[in-house]
């Protein structure tokens, strides 16, 4: 009896960039109606051989199967043709489109006359009725929440026939309500025979949606294990090579107020990003900001990095009216972890001594009569880098080479040593700070933030995580379009409650205040 060859088969997978191996003979299968969680660490290989499965790498060693026919390398249209779709983190739909037509882009050739509207609208109801996935295919992108975006990605994916679906983070932006529905999804879709392969940091999720998780390390698969026979221990320890804890919040004195927000609004390209917002948080403290991405979030971060202005209300650190002014906030001891690391956080062409003191090249610790102090700004590097266990070849190297652990490590430690100058930092701005990060990673950056708030520091918690918001916040707030609610006790808060506020199910503002 002929055996029936499993949907997926990676043999001996091995790719190179120069010096660094990031797969190292590597083979895998993924059955039919099966999902295979795929963990590691930033920079275990992960990313590098989903490319190559994609065709948008070429192995220099090992062959791909799919469905028992070989895969041609280095070809995305031979993958999308052999049945293999991928969902990537960042959406890739254009919001002043319809859903249609989001689905129907890259399917029919430019030189075509016409389009085919009305065939391509009856498949893809007959594929969203088919795999229980409810879409207006008129209503424009850019109305819908991002839960129904995804719906829409994955749509296309299976409009072109995908019969082994990527998914990379793909609850990283949803909602609690958000993230269930789409649990759902994947398990109508593997009982309809197709296969799964999830990316995700967030090792409960694993644990709930895969039949196997496949852990991958410094290049190498290091373990297969079912998800019956393991948990989130094991599979911690696999993925970083040690035994993993991570921090949680203890309870501790809370001080005087170091920021004050009152009524500030402010105003970007005319609509309000921050409407009445009302906001303290006080020395010794984390104050959590829960919110899907999008809702004001990053306006905040920006008023309170003296990059925004507010149009109205007051700004103010420890009694003292603030500014527009990033100087300003640097030298009053605020310290600023930005949501893009790459865009915003560092400057990837430069080394990395460099990107170490360029908050602070102005004080007299690193400059004198306009003249950079070399020695004194690399000595202070080669101390944070040993501190914060920055892995890298030297700090002339360039930062964009670090990996994403690596860069944020890099980042926090500029935030909260002492720069020479004698500023520790008394408000922590911390937005999306464990993004993309993995479990050995998250860890340390939420033991430096409970460190610090121990220290007496305030620090305010943006993020999207909302395990991460539970884990180490003292207070939560949610923020929908614009308005911040009333800081709650975090275990005031239930994951139902907070998911409700972050989908506008109740106004935030309206959300009773902790006795």
């Amino acid at each position: 009896m002929t055996q029936t060859p499993p949907a997926l088969r990676l043999s001996r997978i091995t790719k190179r960039f120069g010096s660094l191996v990031a797969n190292d003979d590597i083979s895998l299968e993924l059955a039919s109606g099966e999902v295979l969680a795929l963990l590691g660490e930033n920079g275990a290989g992960k990313s590098t051989l989903v490319s190559i499965l994609f065709g948008h790498y070429v192995a220099d060693a090992g062959d791909i199967e799919v469905a028992g026919q070989p895969l041609p390398a280095g070809d995305p249209k031979a993958a999308l043709a052999a049945g293999v779709g991928m969902v990537h983190q960042h959406f890739a739909l254009a919001d002043n489109l319809t859903v249609l037509d989001n689905v129907m882009l890259g399917t029919e050739p430019l030189w075509q006359l016409f389009s085919r509207r009305r065939a391509a609208r009856a498949k893809l109801v007959a594929t969203a009725q088919r795999f229980g996935l409810s879409v207006n295919p008129d209503a424009r992108v850019g109305t819908l929440s991002v839960g129904e975006r995804q719906r829409v990605e994955i749509l296309k994916a299976l409009y072109r026939g995908a019969r082994i679906l990527i998914l990379d983070e793909p609850t990283a932006v949803l909602t609690p309500q958000e993230s269930e529905s789409l649990f759902a999804t994947l398990a109508q879709l593997v009982a309809q025979g197709l296969s799964i392969i999830f990316i995700s940091h967030k090792l409960d999720e694993v644990l709930r949606v895969s039949q196997r998780v496949a852990v991958l390390r410094a290049g190498k698969l290091v373990a297969t294990r079912s998800t019956r026979d393991t948990d989130k221990a094991e599979l911690a320890a696999l993925m970083v090579g040690r035994e993993v804890s991570l921090p949680r919040r203890e309870r501790r004195p809370r001080g005087d107020a170091v920021l004050k927000l009152e009524g500030v609004r402010a105003l970007q390209r005319g609509v309000a990003a921050l409407d009445g917002v009302n906001l303290d948080v006080h020395a010794g403290e984390i104050v959590g900001i829960a919110g899907v991405s999008g809702n004001g979030q990053l306006a905040l971060a920006q008023l309170l990095c003296g990059t925004l202005a507010a149009d109205e209300g007051s700004v103010h650190l420890k009694n003292e009216p603030m500014p527009a002014q990033a100087r300003t906030w640097l030298a009053r001891g605020v310290a600023r972890i930005p949501e893009d690391r790459h865009a915003v956080g560092i400057v990837g062409d430069l080394p990395v001594w460099e990107n170490t003191v360029s908050e602070r090249l102005h004080t007299p610790a690193f400059s004198r009569w306009g003249v950079v102090r070399r020695k004194a700004a690399r000595a202070f590097t080669r101390q944070l880098v040993e501190r914060f266990d920055v892995r890298l070849s030297g700090i002339d190297a360039n930062t964009r080479v670090l990996s994403g652990g690596n860069m944020q490590k890099l980042i926090l430690g500029r935030a909260l040593s002492v720069a020479g100058d004698g500023v520790t930092p008394s408000l922590i701005v911390a937005n999306q700070p464990t993004w993309g990060l993995d479990i050995g990673a998250v860890a340390y950056v939420h033991r430096c933030l409970l460190d610090a708030a121990a220290a007496g520091a305030a620090v305010l918690l943006i993020s999207e995580d909302l395990d991460e918001l539970f884990a180490i916040a003292d207070r939560v707030a949610v923020m929908f379009k614009g308005h911040l609610g009333t800081p709650r006790a975090t275990e005031d808060w239930t994951l139902a409650d907070i998911g409700l506020a972050m989908a506008g199910g109740s106004t935030p503002a309206e959300v009773p205040h902790a006795a």
